[in-house]
């Protein structure tokens, strides 16, 4: 069974190459198994580019693809996920926090019959932003994403070919991996796996990353606009509610003053709803002109060893053609 690893890189140059031989090293003590890499560089200004460029050049089963800006680790996955073509596709990152030491820990799981495979983690070693963000994605995936309640997620899966066809036929400019595999399937299984250290340097998701990653959501749910209705709703009924307790007021105590604080006050509250409707609203409307105006997913610069895989590949399907042909006219 051939396994393809792909791996979004982004400023990864120290770390790759021990990550990639770790995979082959765990893939040779397991037999019946064997692995390709799908290694896309993510507009990294460093040499990751040149250190995937090496390792495709000692390894044949290593394929390299340059963006040629960072369009982000989502986007990265769906250009990776273009070139692979093995019967499960792994994904993993490149800081060694996604051990190799676990991979078959997934795979066996996948083996029960599952189309999509998360390894959870018992104990995060992030930083406090990081978890907290992957708390908030994890309820927020449930509400939003339809994800099923019973199941985790995490940046190491595992998938069938059958889901990697549906998903790369996702083509929108702001993908989230997660909300495009719960679109294809809820045959979704967990398996508890150690979460490493980071080898190296640090987190690359900022705030405003992690925030744009949270609104990518946006794209598989309704529920922001359900929830401005409501919102709306809300107001409406509340500002009927205090002009009927103002009239009564003034009814029963006609010489109480009626103060412009309070009118200030109420004001102000209307118009943060309107505004943060209208919010709403144009974060869908301007999704909705980018992707009227075909922007990437990801632009590919270069790739290593992909033609030559093609090639190979179309051998390969080539030859049970000519068997029967040979065979027919034997008969």
């Amino acid at each position: 069974m051939l396994v393809s690893v792909v791996i979004p890189c982004y400023y990864s140059q120290p770390t790759i190459e021990k990550v990639v031989e770790m995979v082959m090293a765990e893939f040779e003590k397991n037999d019946g198994y064997e692995c390709d890499f799908v290694l896309v560089n993510d507009g990294s200004k460093d040499g990751t580019y040149q250190e995937i460029r090496k390792l495709a050049s000692r390894y044949p089963n290593v394929r390299g693809v340059d963006l040629m800006r960072n369009f982000g680790q989502h986007n990265a996955l769906m250009a990776a996920l273009s070139y692979a073509d093995g019967e499960y596709i792994l994904g993993m990152d490149d800081d060694m926090q996604t051990h190799p030491s676990q991979i078959f820990k997934l795979i066996h799981k996948m083996e029960e019959g599952y189309d999509l495979v998360y390894g959870i983690y018992p104990s995060r070693k992030n930083s406090r932003l990081k978890n907290f963000s992957s708390k908030l994605n994890e309820v927020t995936s449930r509400i939003m994403l339809n994800r099923p309640k019973e199941i985790s997620s995490s940046n190491f899966w595992i998938i069938t070919n059958a889901v990697k066809e549906e998903v790369v036929k996702y083509k929108s400019y702001n993908p989230y991996i997660d909300g495009v595999f719960y679109r294809v399937t809820h045959n979704i299984g967990n398996v508890e796996v150690e979460h490493f250290k980071r080898e190296q340097g640090s987190s690359n998701y900022t705030f405003r990353k992690l925030l744009n990653l949270w609104l990518a959501y946006w794209n598989f749910s309704v529920i922001p606009l359900r929830v401005s209705f409501f919102l709306g709703v809300f107001a409406g009924i509340a500002g009927v509610l205090i002009a009927v307790l103002v009239v009564i007021n003034k009814l029963l105590h006609p010489d109480v003053p009626v103060g412009w604080s309070s009118s200030l006050c109420v004001t102000v509250l209307f118009f943060a709803l309107v505004l943060m409707v209208l919010g709403i609203i144009g974060e869908y409307l301007g999704k909705i002109i980018l992707i009227l105006n075909d922007t990437p997913q990801y632009i590919v610069r270069n790739t290593v060893n992909t033609e030559q895989r093609t090639e190979n590949d179309r051998k390969i399907k080539e030859e049970p053609d000519d068997k029967k042909v040979r065979i027919q006219q034997n008969e």
